[in-house]
């Protein structure tokens, strides 16, 4: 493709410049309106720069990613209903060898999860039981949130609904599902396992050091199994940095300040300090639990020294904690027999809900075997999206105000934004010069293709990066075999994806861990940037490299 006119050059160059900026850094101080009004903004300007015409424009959107988009949202937030992310955070704990064991089981949890469930939403649903589980064994935090964040992204690789850009990839190549699984699967097991090998020995010090019994087991008693999984989440919303926590990403959380900075578009939420009371960390919306909160709360009060930071108070010992919460201990096991009775459904209604989430799970099962079937995938999800509406039998209102319609609308302004950028002929002018150097029928072609992609994917974020590239990249390895064109799209899910794992702001899940884990009520921690960029660096060259020669095409 030539280039375009130079003034059609520039003003693209500009529209792009400016989406690109607020894509990355959503909350600028000149222009804090996020990144689904920069999307919108970005295509608008294409528009009215003449850079892309209006019917051009509305031809750029694809349909199918965002039907594939939206009912994968729809049946997430179902399975959230049937409590299926509660039974995976069951699984983290359930007979836990130790810390070494915790992480493991949360690389393979969340790698497992987000490939079927999306990287986000797997992140946004299990942070706060990692962050819970971590503070129940008196273990720092930071481990298992990288483990999560990290493996859910390269977990995420294997399938096309795993993420975004694999949806774009999936619907602009035609691979079938099966075969996107079958040529991903041993890279992302490999890259799973060497992830939480790296992850052990960074932290391997860390996680070898003896705990107090005692003061573990008195916490893991307060904060009981209910409010672990008393929590209701929804969908992961168009993540983005506000510019507050942009400046101040490797300062500790100050415990007796709010700080602001929201996942969603629409923002407003205070993050809480670590030194809430439980009053407002449990809200089970039972009023006939209102003592038992209290106990809990000033149980959690009299072990907060100890369980949380045991050495800002050395000289308390901690038989004298065990007997001062003996007696509250049982006051708290006393109120919660007293109203176990009236927690019990009635036999009829629970019978109900039993059917119904077995509905769900059929329903979800059913749609993966559609998939793997080779049936269409867009067509597949709203399907599977609307069939979960019927069967719920009830205004499904509350259900679909859950979907990030913001993430639908951010895709759309992507792809007009995307388009036009590609019409100036700059995308293509530089593939031209690295196309020569970087065909995947030799190993330094795809270490070089490699690095390009893990460079974009980080400085113009990873869908973008598969939309410029995607089409060049297939058909350039087109020219070699048919089969090298569906093993090149399979290079280019696996590596931008797990080029999320570099920095903080690689991928949407990173964010979204970060500011779960920020606003998490009395378990909250600061994951800071450097913090993450020390792991998340050696992790992505490593897990990339391993990787790349186990992708196949057959």
């Amino acid at each position: 493709m030539a280039m375009a006119p130079p003034v059609k050059v520039v003003l693209g160059s500009l529209a792009f410049g400016i989406f690109w900026v607020l894509a990355v850094f959503p909350a600028v101080p000149f222009m804090p309106i996020g990144r689904t009004a920069g999307s919108l903004l970005g295509a608008m300007l294409m528009v009215i720069f003449r850079v892309i015409s209006p019917d051009e424009a509305y031809a750029a959107i694809d349909l199918p990613i965002l039907g594939l988009l939206f009912g994968t949202m729809v049946v997430s937030v179902f399975l959230e209903r049937a409590d299926m992310f509660k039974h995976l955070g069951k699984l983290l704990s359930w007979k836990s060898r130790g810390a070494k064991d915790l992480l493991f089981r949360i690389c393979l949890i969340s790698a497992i999860s987000s490939a079927f469930f999306t990287n986000d939403t797997c992140c946004v649903v299990l942070t706060e039981f990692v962050l819970k589980i971590a503070r129940q064994n008196n273990l720092p935090p930071q481990p298992f949130l990288l483990a999560l964040a990290s493996s859910a992204n390269i977990g995420s690789a294997s399938t096309p609904i795993g993420n975004p850009q694999n949806l774009v990839i999936a619907v602009q190549s035609g691979v079938p599902f099966e075969k996107f699984l079958a040529g991903i699967l041993p890279a992302m097991l490999v890259g799973v396992l060497v992830n939480a090998a790296i992850l052990l020995g960074y932290f391997w010090k860390i996680l070898s050091v003896e705990k107090d019994e005692e003061i573990v087991s008195i916490a893991s008693e307060v904060v009981a199994d209910d409010e672990v999984n008393s929590h209701r989440f929804s969908p992961a919303t168009m993540s983005h940095l506000s510019s507050a926590m942009s400046q101040e990403i490797d300062l500790p959380i100050d415990a007796n300040s709010l700080h602001s900075g929201d996942l969603g578009c629409g923002g407003g939420d205070h993050i809480r300090s670590q030194h809430n009371t439980c009053e407002n960390e449990i809200q089970s919306g039972s009023s006939g639990r209102t003592e038992l909160t209290k106990a809990s709360s000033l149980s959690k009060e009299m072990v907060e020294g100890a369980a949380i930071s045991p050495r800002r108070d050395e000289h308390v010992p901690s038989r004298r904690i065990v007997r001062g919460t003996s007696n509250l201990r049982n006051t708290v096991r006393e109120e919660s027999s007293s109203h176990s009775s009236d927690d019990k459904e009635d036999p009829v209604t629970r019978w109900k809900r039993i059917m119904w989430k077995t509905s769900v799970y059929l329903v979800t099962l059913g749609m993966l075997v559609a998939l793997l079937m080779g049936l269409n995938m867009s067509w597949t999800a709203l399907t599977a999206a609307l069939a979960l509406v019927v069967l719920d039998f009830k205004d499904a209102r509350p259900c679909l105000e859950k979907v990030s319609y913001s993430l639908l609308i951010f895709f759309c302004g992507m792809f007009i934004t995307v388009d036009g950028f590609n019409k100036t002929g700059i995308p293509t002018a530089l593939w031209d010069f690295v196309e020569p150097y970087s065909r995947i029928d030799n190993a330094s072609g795809v270490a070089l293709l490699g690095l390009v992609i893990i460079v974009l994917s980080n400085v113009a974020s990873n869908v973008p990066t598969v939309l410029l590239l995607g089409a060049r990249v297939a058909a350039s390895a087109a020219l070699i075999s048919r089969a090298e064109e569906m093993r090149a799209w399979l290079i280019l899910a696996w590596v931008s994806t797990v080029a999320g794992n570099l920095s903080l702001l690689g991928s949407a899940a990173n964010l979204i861990v970060c500011e779960q884990a920020r606003r998490a009520q009395f378990f909250g921690y600061n994951l800071s940037f450097f913090g993450h960029l020390r792991f998340g660096l050696p992790s992505t060259l490593i897990v990339t490299a391993i990787g790349l020669p186990l992708i196949t095409s057959h």
